[in-house]
């Protein structure tokens, strides 16, 4: 199986696009709360976006686990929704053109899968890639969630101030991708935001809107603001759960105070981070562009 066996792709009606930058998040192990995905999906605009490929989910699911959903139309016609991997382009946003992927973390074939991943990033001729998480972390819900980045590429590092990845254990096919970007020398990002972990199953808006701002400011894009009510709504609930726990809300004010002290060795501001960042892809573009 090869990547032309299973990447449906067509941007031939196009055209050349402006400053390209790939932003990938995928649900699965590295989407808690969906926080991730969330924060991507912000970007794409359904009206404006051109879908350019997809990656066929036959090969790369065991369906007893990613199951497809029924569901009915109009009453009438009985619809599948398989898995997706979509690729979008949106156009104008910000200083540049997104290719945006969002997606279903694939159980089989990883290598594949991230071919067809750098196939796209190489044939639209994006500059970077960025993948998008959340994991769980030991992190108040009372703060406002840290977002940290880490890249391979020496010279992004250290335009940005990151660290190089220094993470070892099971990881998902954004690691896999992350490496295969570096055998490629495609300069890539990964941004991640903290989950408290004691609150896995809820939700996080607070923590989307935290991801989806670093990540705008990055991309020189804009980012439009979440509903202030959800963020609200769920902070509270979130207060809930450890207001009638002693020990808990013990845990939390020792996370608390943790927090307050690593958020001054925080990697640089969205802002500087953002600046830096378009300024290391004009300095990689050829002397003509």
């Amino acid at each position: 199986m090869d990547v032309d066996d299973v990447l449906a792709f067509d941007a031939d009606q196009l055209g050349p696009l402006r400053s390209p930058v790939l932003l990938i998040a995928l649900s699965g192990l590295f989407d808690i709360g969906s926080t991730a995905t969330a924060a991507v999906e912000r970007f794409v605009d359904p009206s404006a976006s051109i879908t350019v490929g997809e990656i066929d989910p036959d090969p790369f699911y065991d369906f007893t686990q990613e199951r497809p959903y029924v569901e009915i139309l109009e009453g009438e016609v009985r619809v599948l929704r398989w898995p997706e991997n979509r690729f979008e382009v949106c156009r104008g946003v910000g200083s540049r053109d997104l290719v945006v992927l969002t997606g279903v973390e694939p159980h089989l074939s990883w290598r594949t899968y991230a071919e067809c991943v750098t196939a796209v990033s190489e044939r639209l001729g994006c500059e970077a890639v960025v993948t998008v998480g959340a994991g769980a972390e030991a992190v108040p819900h009372t703060r406002t969630p840290l977002v940290t980045g880490s890249t391979t590429n020496p010279a992004l590092a250290a335009s940005l101030g990151l660290s190089a990845p220094s993470y070892q254990g099971v990881t998902g096919v954004v690691g896999v991708l992350q490496a295969a970007l570096e055998a490629r020398q495609v300069p890539a990002v990964s941004l991640r935001v903290g989950i408290p972990h004691y609150l896995m199953n809820a939700e996080h808006p607070l923590a989307v809107e935290a991801l989806h701002g670093h990540v705008a400011h990055v991309l020189g894009v804009r980012a439009d603001p979440g509903p202030a009510d959800e963020i609200e709504r769920w902070r509270s609930l979130h207060d809930e759960v450890v207001e009638h726990d002693v020990q808990l809300t013990m845990y939390v004010k020792m996370l608390e105070h943790e927090y307050d002290r690593r958020a001054e060795a925080a990697i640089p501001s969205a802002d500087d981070l953002g600046a830096e960042f378009e300024r290391f892809l004009r300095d990689q573009r050829p002397d003509d562009d």
